[in-house]
């Protein structure tokens, strides 16, 4: 008799991270791969976490922290708000958490209910969506559209019937693109009229090639702000995020998070402390990445792959690749077979309409951005 399975698992793959179980499987068996499939920053962490790591483990100091983390590393993220954006929050607000994954878990569960509805961009992170189905909160998808710049608008919101949360990406993954401070605004007033509550993932804060990115907090202190030390720290591995809650739920996340994880993990909080000191470390990445984005902006249209628009922050570039096929999911298989290029087809982000189109990430070194350039504009050149 076959035992009972739970409905929970039945969730759509996060297909980036199958690309790169793929790509991992052709790189063992001798095969070249060029991974522009995952949003790994190059590098990895600065000098300065790599050392307060070190000094960690020779102090023996890996022990239990709380669960909402070490009190010195919520100070100095609530520092980091008031030197960042001006803005003055209590650390007890600060709930550091096993990377921004862990944060949304924590965040859905403390304020939905099962059978709520949460309202989100599409094109958007998987992961949102697969959170929400997992735990029984029906995730909206939000047809957004280019001159939109994928973003949600008010608009878009008042399609739907009653809505019990929004989340917002800026700037956004897949697409790059950032909310204006007036966007944001609006967008943050109009949820407040309605009993909407708002989850600003701003984990790709400090990655923008433009006007600077504004938080959330300046508009709505009930919302929920989550960020992480994955990308612009470039800490992926570290699995370390946080969340700036409101006050009122701050101890609703502390009992979840006593259950679910006990605690961070104690050597990445104690080597994050040093993160926020590797400012011009960090930005010399940022100035990395925008070199990738403008070269993939000229070559990539000699390949067929016709970006939506020029990336505003993040390291993700979303573009339309009908003109080579309207099956992105193959498309992305063929390439890697024929190419060794890693690419994440657009139905990881778009259920609906992600089939001709195509996430490329150029979070990794120049000279693979420019190979893989050269690499799909000669596949192209041949299956013609």
């Amino acid at each position: 008799m076959a035992l009972k399975l739970s409905k929970r698992g039945r969730i759509d793959p996060f297909i980036a991270l199958d690309v790169l179980r793929m790509a991992n499987e052709r790189a063992m068996a001798g095969g070249e791969v060029l991974h522009l499939e995952i949003g790994q920053p190059g590098g990895g962490a600065p000098r300065a976490v790599i050392d307060a790591a070190k000094r960690a483990l020779d102090a023996h100091a890996i022990g239990y922290t709380e669960a909402l983390g070490v009190p010195e590393l919520r100070h100095r993220v609530a520092l980091h708000y008031r030197d960042r954006y001006g803005i003055e929050i209590d650390w007890r607000r600060v709930a550091i958490t096993a990377g921004s994954s862990a944060a949304f878990l924590l965040s859905f569960l403390a304020v939905f209910e099962e059978g709520d509805r949460v309202a989100l961009a599409s094109p958007s992170y998987p992961a949102y969506r697969n959170i929400l189905s997992s735990i029984g909160i029906a995730p909206v998808d939000l047809p957004a559209l280019p001159e939109e710049r994928f973003q949600p608008t008010p608009a878009l919101l008042d399609r739907e019937a009653q809505l019990d949360g929004l989340i917002i990406a800026h700037p956004s993954n897949p697409t790059g693109s950032m909310l204006s401070a007036a966007e944001l605004g609006a967008l943050c007033r109009h949820c407040r009229e309605r009993g909407i509550r708002v989850i600003s993932d701003e984990i790709y804060h400090g990655i923008s090639y433009g006007a600077d990115p504004v938080t959330a907090l300046a508009f709505e202190e009930e919302a929920i702000v989550i960020n992480s030390f994955s990308k612009y720290f470039s800490m992926t591995g570290w699995r370390l995020g946080w969340a700036v809650l409101p006050e009122s739920l701050a101890r609703a996340v502390e009992c979840l998070a006593q259950s679910l994880f006990i605690s961070p993990p104690t050597l990445s909080q104690l080597a994050a402390l040093a993160a926020f000191d590797a400012r011009e470390e960090l930005d010399a990445k940022v100035a990395h990445y925008r070199r990738n984005r403008d070269m993939l902006l000229k070559g990539l249209p000699n390949t067929g792959i016709h970006p939506f628009l020029a990336p505003e922050g993040a390291f993700y570039l979303y573009a339309d690749v009908a003109e080579l096929s309207n099956d992105s999911e193959t498309l992305c298989l063929r390439l890697l077979a024929e190419t060794g290029v890693a690419l994440t087809p657009g139905t990881d982000f778009d259920r609906t309409r992600g089939h001709s189109t195509v996430r490329i990430s150029f979070a990794g070194p120049e000279p693979v951005i420019a190979q893989a350039l050269d690499r799909l504009a000669s596949w192209r050149t041949a299956v013609e």
